[in-house]
């Protein structure tokens, strides 16, 4: 029986990249990747030469049955995204359950993942906490957004730089202008930030600064 590994990569910073995370991808017999290319630059400069091979939202359906008569067999795998921890808000929830299904085993490593820096940087109470990462684009997003409205546990969410400012707009719309909250970009990276206050501040600094990078949100829960 082959067996699964979900292997955390940098956010950013390389220097992010465990020793077990490097011994496990060379020692597996293929890697599932959401972009070969971005992974195999991440490769090539640990020095790993283990096949990769593509797996993304677009293919993850297709493939699955053919992974996991591989996985059946002698075959060990890890899966890998872009950056961070599969299966947050990216491949690896499918091919993890059909293992668990199947009953093959399945590791998942400890690493980089962008909302718990940003979440305990905040400054917003953290000891309980829901995490919602990307708002539905169209539909569900008003009817979620009533529900988030009582929701008093801290918030976290992930958004890209062309949404923020609508994001924060809509968070100010439901929840308050007033409510605290906490914006990172960058994490790990040269140009890292964490901007804090009440959504009415963070408006009006990211109306005067274009958003870039990649964000994670944190909003303060209902008091």
């Amino acid at each position: 029986m082959g067996k699964l590994f979900l292997v955390p990569t940098p956010i950013g910073n390389l220097e992010d990249m465990t020793l077990r995370a490097i011994k496990v991808l060379k020692e597996v017999d293929l890697v599932l990747a959401e972009d070969t290319r971005t992974s195999g630059k991440l490769l090539k400069h640990f020095e790993i030469e283990t096949p990769l091979q593509s797996h993304h939202m677009h293919n993850e359906h297709k493939q699955l049955e053919s992974l996991v008569q591989k996985l059946k067999g002698e075959v060990r795998m890890a899966l890998i995204s872009d950056a961070g921890t599969p299966a947050i808000s990216d491949p690896g929830f499918l091919l993890t359950r059909a293992c668990v299904t199947e009953g093959i085993e399945v590791e998942c490593l400890p690493g980089a993942t962008a909302f718990v820096p940003a979440l305990v940087n905040s400054g917003l109470p953290n000891d309980r906490f829901t995490f919602e990462g990307f708002l539905p684009v169209k539909k569900g997003r008003q009817t979620r957004l009533l529900q988030l409205a009582e929701e008093k546990r801290t918030m976290v969410f992930y958004e890209s730089p062309h949404k923020l400012l609508k994001t924060l707009t809509h968070f100010g719309e439901y929840f308050g202008m007033d409510r605290e909250a906490s914006v990172s970009r960058e994490l790990t990276k040269m140009y890292e930030e964490t901007v804090r206050g009440s959504l009415s501040e963070l408006l009006d600094y990211f109306n005067k600064k274009a958003p870039k990078g990649e964000f994670v949100i944190v909003v303060a829960g209902k008091k």
